[in-house]
């Protein structure tokens, strides 16, 4: 069996899968309501169809989508740039410990720095150490700024 792992934008033919991947991401990891078919179907299309909104990518092994990112697009007024926001990194439970974290974030990377973005920001959970270390291991450091959140 090969081991090959393609990170690549999101295609139109991998809707089914990334729709499973990401409810694994919001149901089982952030033990989160299941959103319905229609509203998950419709984000993934959304950024498929409206590429200056964020892209994803995926990351591919063996024909099955075991990873995803999600950049979402927004602005920085103060350096007068498009900014991204890493908005999602997850690897599915059977993929860890290949490094496809690293290749994803990588990957999300290098596309903010090849088209000019200002920065690249993200969060992670307090408790979630694991993604801490893999964030400062890749140069990530935690940010002078605050996060305030409302719902």
């Amino acid at each position: 069996m090969s081991t090959n792992v393609v990170v690549r934008p999101v295609e139109k033919e991998d809707l089914h899968m990334l729709h499973d991947l990401m409810i694994q991401y919001i149901v089982d990891f952030y033990k989160r309501p299941k959103p319905t078919e229609s509203s998950l179907t419709d984000l993934i299309l959304h950024l498929h169809h409206n590429p200056s909104s964020g892209i994803q990518f995926v990351a591919e092994k063996d024909g099955r989508l075991v990873g995803f990112a999600t950049l979402y697009f927004t602005f920085s007024t103060l350096q007068v740039k498009r900014a991204a926001i890493l908005n999602d990194l997850f690897v599915s439970s059977e993929a860890r410990g290949l490094k496809l974290g690293e290749q994803l974030f990588q990957t999300c990377l290098s596309y903010i720095r090849e088209n000019d973005f200002a920065y690249m920001t993200w969060e992670t959970s307090k408790d979630n150490v694991v993604a801490q270390s893999l964030y400062n291991k890749l140069g990530g450091h935690v940010s002078d700024w605050l996060v305030y959140e409302i719902e």
